[in-house]
């Protein structure tokens, strides 16, 4: 899929010069950068959040309700 974006023109000169360097098109650069911000800004998966509890010693359902004795009181 093609993009059309407005970058600086300081930026093209470096992307221009670092690609010469890298001897890769500025499009690839530019592919690299893209993917590379999107793996660093990935939301976490879901199967993250699997096993939360498993390194501590009070289970979940034992917090819960030590956590509700509070509205008794």
């Amino acid at each position: 899929m093609r993009t059309t974006i407005e970058i600086p023109d300081d930026q093209i000169e470096t992307l221009q010069a670092l690609s010469a360097q890298l001897q890769v098109s500025r499009a690839e650069l530019l592919r690299r950068a893209v993917a590379d911000y999107l793996a660093r800004h990935a939301a976490a998966p879901v199967d993250t959040a699997f096993g939360l509890w498993r390194r501590r010693a009070e289970d979940g359902l034992a917090y819960q309700e030590r956590l509700r004795q509070e509205w008794a009181e």
